[in-house]
């Protein structure tokens, strides 16, 4: 507990400089359970500065040797991984089961695969007489959301140390303390000090400081896209690298060849998923017009059959959404979209009638949607689906393409037609037929999406500088 008011710097727990704490909120009972420590400008210059000096020594550490850091922290990781999942329950609503299987799990995953792309990818080879050399980029300001908080710190730190770069972490101020255990990991693996540092915060202040500093060469964000335009302007007069994964409106295509029980099913489940809160959560439910009618009936049943409960009720399927803001402005949405005509099929404003606090949300699905329509085109990053009807494929694929965002979509179908279908979708990552998570794939999206790829070999990449060495082989 006494690390929750402290910071990770040059490889120590130390006091932060301000005096500045926040309350964390259990968001299933509204009440505080924790309180962390707040950073100023100066506790990130602190870190920044730790991190700037840490560089010159790792960047130039042997690939073996980070190989052997990341599987230590791998194992440790394994090690307290339902440790870590009870808390990002506890933060951030999700069912305690989900929180350990996938919630810390997905952390697991990252570092592994990490491990496997590092032991593939080739940082040096010759091309004609140019040795092509990939270095690692510098010091990384990593800025991560709430929703899916190991997933994020991990497939941006595992990266960052697997190519030689050093680091500070700003987590989510909402759900902090599991990237605390995080930085005791790395810690206890002997990850030298001064490579990882974490200084808790918010945007304006340590987030700020991390896009703008001189001494930051890269800044890798996660969230909002509202957000990301503030550390791309933050960022743009030191000219660094920004990468940026930010929000989506994902369409899930079911054509005319698919099941359509069992691809509506699915659909909705992956929307319901994590109480709706992943921004590649398929939330446009794409069904041909004649079948709207029974497309409607199958995500009637399939929403009303989704338990909604407390985190530590093994019969929960999702939890509460993670804070007041958020269940006010999903509550707001659910309205709009009645104000707007969409025909409400299920669920609504309001609570659940068997909760009487928490952020619980009612899984609600609307039909009859049309693309013009609020709900349609803001991300509302809770348990509601949107069905809308198309005709041809050509108009799926209008309707489809037609949003600011681009990061996922998904498509149901025969193989070969889901597949040629797929080619006309403009987002970085489309899934296929209800297919599983794939921690090698490159995550990252088109458009107002984002910019840059995530996961695998495509995290080392992007942590890298290319370096043309001419005349090596003369």
């Amino acid at each position: 507990m006494d690390k929750y008011l402290k910071f990770y710097i040059d490889g120590a727990w130390v006091d932060p400089i301000g005096g500045q704490r926040l309350a964390v909120i259990d968001p299933a009972t509204e009440q505080p359970f924790a309180e962390i420590a707040m950073g100023t400008a100066a506790d990130a210059e602190r870190a920044i500065l730790a991190a700037r000096r840490a560089f010159a020594s790792f960047s130039l550490t042997k690939h073996e040797e980070r190989l052997a850091l990341l599987e230590r922290i791998l194992d440790l990781l394994k090690q307290r991984n339902d440790e870590i999942g009870d808390m990002i329950s506890r933060e951030m609503g999700a069912p305690r089961r989900m929180a350990r299987d996938e919630q810390a799990g997905i952390g697991v995953a990252h570092f592994a695969q990490t491990i496997r792309a590092m032991r593939e990818f080739s940082f040096e080879y010759m091309q004609g007489t140019t040795r092509i050399v990939h270095e690692p980029v510098g010091v990384v300001g990593m800025i991560t959301p709430w929703n899916w908080p190991m997933n994020q710190i991990a497939c941006k730190v595992a990266p960052a140390l697997a190519t030689g770069c050093t680091m500070v972490l700003k987590p989510s101020e909402i759900a902090p303390v599991n990237a605390i255990l995080f930085a005791e990991i790395l810690h206890e693996a002997g990850v030298p000090k001064g490579v990882f540092n974490l200084v808790n915060g918010d945007g304006p202040t340590v987030g700020a400081m991390l896009a703008s500093h001189p001494d930051i060469d890269m800044v890798s964000f996660t969230g909002s896209t509202r957000a990301g335009v503030s550390v791309a302007h933050a960022a743009a007069p030191t000219v660094k690298r920004v990468h940026q994964e930010l929000g989506g409106k994902s369409p899930n295509i079911v054509l005319r060849s698919a099941n359509l029980a069992a691809a509506v099913r699915a659909g909705v489940d992956k929307c319901f998923a994590n109480s709706g809160q992943s921004c590649n959560a398929p939330t446009r439910l794409l069904v041909p017009a004649e079948d709207m009618d029974e497309a409607i009936g199958i995500a009637r049943q399939a929403a009303e059959a989704v338990r909604v409960g407390a985190p530590c009720d093994p019969a929960s399927e999702i939890g509460p959404v993670v804070s007041e803001a958020q269940f006010d402005k999903i509550q707001g949405l659910i309205r709009k979209g009645i104000d707007e005509g969409a025909e409400l099929v299920v669920g609504g404003p309001d609570r659940p009638e068997h909760l009487s606090a928490g952020y619980y949300v009612r899984p609600t699905v609307f039909a009859r949607v049309t693309n013009d329509m609020t709900i349609a085109r803001e991300e509302i990053f809770g348990p509601v689906l949107c069905i809308l009807g198309y005709g041809s494929e050509d108009e799926a694929a209008d309707i489809a393409n037609d949003t600011p965002y681009g990061l996922a979509s998904y498509v149901q179908g025969e193989p070969a037609e889901a597949r040629a279908f797929a080619r006309r979708l403009r987002t970085g990552v489309v899934r296929l037929n209800d297919s599983a998570w794939d921690g090698a794939a490159p995550f990252g999206g088109y458009k107002q999406s984002g910019n840059g790829r995530e996961y695998g070999k495509f995290g080392l990449h992007e942590f890298t500088e290319i370096k043309g060495i001419v005349g090596f082989g003369d």
